[in-house]
């Protein structure tokens, strides 16, 4: 028996709204603390900037690096895989601490991920008058367009940065941050000075994790969470580990919630189709911890029902036999593909 996929476009529920006005509210009517008190909760917390854009897949594919470099703050690096490269446009993190440093993924397919890190760190190093760091490459979950770039790594001969690879399996992953149980357990890893706490999320993935950075107190979602389709393949395991990170979060600051794809507009409920590589409209990269509580309550009501629903800033999306990939979503990302590659050089003619 074939089941239609059907994707249907909501508001946010209206518990979900008023919830959150009722939290406003709340908070808007609280006695003033006294500005000591206000600023203890995230006078730790280091502070950085985002781009107002990103660079995707053009407009012109000679002109574009395969790597865009953002510098976040002085030890926090975003690099973006070009969609010229590969039209899944990765981003990856890279973390600094005193002791070593922290890659979160390896990028996808041709992604030629060793220059764009090599001039990173090189330059990380010249700026601290330092010689060298080891580097640990990690991931947040197994896919290939995330760990693609793990066997160029792996024969990068560096001194300056010695890289271990942390194999993406539920064993390797468990080993390294110290978790005992999976997935109930919490792990962390110290990078001297920075602790980055680890929660399983499979869901997404089996060898899913989010990290929480206590410096900056950014959430690193993977693809669990970010603006586009959230492809869900364990509808349990992923309702649990979005509640996972509800708890966890809770009563921590969430600076940005920082996943590994941009696959929406900036028009709320519209995103571009798979393949596309020239994102000139998308979305911005970071969302807040609200949008947690907005995936669970769209998760309650599912009710277990096979159904993909758009949301202003991300779709829900299961994953599975009852969605087989049909010959009409097949042929969209095969037009979107050849349109794309056909005006790769040149975006901007018709």
């Amino acid at each position: 028996m074939t089941i239609a996929c059907k994707i249907i476009a909501v508001p946010a529920l209206a518990a979900f709204a008023a919830a959150c006005s009722a939290a406003f509210a709340a908070a808007a009517s609280a006695p003033a603390m006294p500005s000591g008190g206000i600023q203890s909760a995230t006078a730790a917390v280091r502070p950085g900037s985002l781009p107002l854009a990103w660079n995707t897949g053009g407009p012109k594919c000679m002109e574009m690096p395969e790597w865009q470099i953002h510098e976040y703050n002085p030890d926090l690096y975003i690099l973006r895989q070009s969609g010229c490269t590969d039209f899944e446009k990765p981003f990856i993190y890279l973390l600094f601490g005193r002791e070593r440093a922290l890659l979160l993924d390896t990028g996808s397919r041709h992604g030629n991920i060793a220059p764009a890190l090599q001039l990173t760190v090189h330059r990380w190093l010249l700026r601290n008058r330092r010689g060298s760091i080891p580097l640990v490459a990690v991931h947040t979950h197994s896919h290939s367009d995330h760990t693609a770039g793990d066997l160029e790594l792996q024969a990068l001969k560096d001194d300056a940065m010695p890289i271990t690879v942390i194999a993406p399996t539920v064993e390797a992953t468990k080993q390294f941050y110290g978790m005992v149980k999976w997935p109930e357990d919490a792990g962390a890893v110290d990078l001297g000075g920075r602790v980055i706490d680890v929660l399983a999320i499979p869901g997404h993935d089996t060898v899913g994790v989010a990290l929480y950075d206590r410096q900056t107190a950014i959430l690193f979602t993977g693809d669990n969470v970010y603006p586009g389709r959230l492809y869900i393949r364990d509808m349990p395991a992923y309702e649990t580990s979005n509640q996972r990170m509800i708890r966890f979060t809770e009563g921590k600051p969430v600076a940005h919630i920082l996943g590994n794809h941009i696959e929406q507009t900036r028009t709320p409920f519209l995103d571009y189709p798979v393949g596309t590589i020239y994102q000139p409209d998308e979305h911005e990269l970071a969302l807040s911890r609200g949008v947690l509580f907005e995936v669970q309550a769209g998760l309650a009501a599912l009710k277990g029902s096979l159904k993909r629903v758009a949301y202003r800033d991300f779709t829900l999306w299961p994953t599975g036999p009852a969605f087989r990939e049909t010959e009409e979503g097949e042929a969209i990302f095969k037009r979107t593909q050849q349109q794309q590659l056909d005006h790769m050089w040149d975006q901007t003619r018709p």
